[in-house]
């Protein structure tokens, strides 16, 4: 078994997340309770691994000004950090949450990466090669990085025999799509969003994935909120339902069912072990505040509860 891994953020942020009874657009709004922490979503998966035993390292760009809350995760984590430090502040991204479940995000751009910063970060990656087989390419991009040179990062990793899981969206997926990631975990909203059209049904999903997976990617995986997770692989279907989870915050579910699909392949689980095993643990992030594990006896009774079956139209 394999238990090291590489998450790659390229655009980190501090999260501001605030819990209020309603958004009062264009007036006050009163929050109840805030929390302040370090995130993006390759950091995420990352806390998310190293809670579930990975050896963790973890890369990208941060800003030196205001990297503190960063370097207090890693420590904690254990992770070993190999971020390019960049002039400027990480940004900061607020997430208002409403009673009723509803999430606001108000999501930054980030600091702008220089020529300088990309030839280190090619560096790092060249290093990491070296003795890691999985990474988890995760989050939007940064000003400076194009969704070419995204894609172009995925290739070199491909070509070098390495297991990228790629969590993106908008143009970054699209051009991500093109150099072939081992998996691809887009929402059915993302989705959507890449083929301009309302992909809401099993059937749509199963269509457009199957046209994507045409380009020769090993693993799509489809989250679909409450309603589950499809995962086609190597054209074979599977699907899963969770069981009905009191919700307190969606924030952060997303990333850690790729944390769950990473452990689970990196632990060598049959499929239907790692599809069970990530849904019950994206399952179990929407009934907390923060990505984490923070209950394994849950962890495990919500995997004897989620249903797994091929899929069948």
């Amino acid at each position: 078994m394999n238990n090291k891994v590489v998450t790659i953020t390229l655009n980190p942020a501090l999260d501001l997340t605030g819990s209020l009874d309603s958004l009062n657009l264009g007036s006050i709004s009163l929050v109840n309770h805030s929390d302040f922490h370090a995130a993006g979503k390759g950091v995420n998966v990352a806390k998310v691994l190293s809670e579930l035993g990975a050896d963790v390292t973890v890369t990208g760009f941060l800003g030196a000004d205001n990297q503190n809350l960063f370097c207090q995760l890693f420590e904690k984590m254990g992770a070993a950090d190999h971020f390019v430090r960049v002039a400027g502040s990480t940004r900061i991204n607020v997430k208002l949450v409403e009673k009723n479940g509803t999430v606001s995000d108000i999501n930054f751009p980030g600091i702008s990466i220089n020529a300088a910063a990309i030839q280190a970060f090619e560096e790092t990656l060249d290093k990491l090669c070296q003795d890691h087989e999985y990474f988890v390419l995760a989050g939007s991009l940064p000003p400076g990085i194009t969704p070419e040179q995204c894609a172009n990062w995925i290739s070199m990793l491909e070509q070098r025999g390495k297991k990228v899981l790629f969590d993106s969206s908008r143009a970054a997926l699209e051009a991500g799509i093109n150099a072939k990631p081992w998996l691809i975990k887009p929402n059915d909203e993302e989705l959507s969003e890449l083929v301009a059209k309302d992909v809401k049904t099993q059937q749509d999903i199963v269509d457009v994935a199957e046209k994507i997976s045409q380009n020769g990617i090993d693993n799509i995986v489809v989250s679909m909120g409450a309603k589950g997770v499809m995962w086609l692989n190597q054209s074979q279907w599977f699907c899963s339902t969770p069981p009905k989870m009191d919700v307190v915050s969606t924030v952060g579910a997303g990333d850690t069912l790729v944390a769950g699909f990473c452990w689970g392949h990196m632990q060598n689980m049959s499929k239907p072990e790692i599809l069970r095993f990530a849904t019950a643990l994206s399952a179990l992030a929407v009934s907390q505040v923060g990505v984490g594990v923070s209950d394994a006896s849950a962890l495990n009774t919500l995997q004897e509860r989620v249903e797994v079956k091929p899929l069948s139209l």
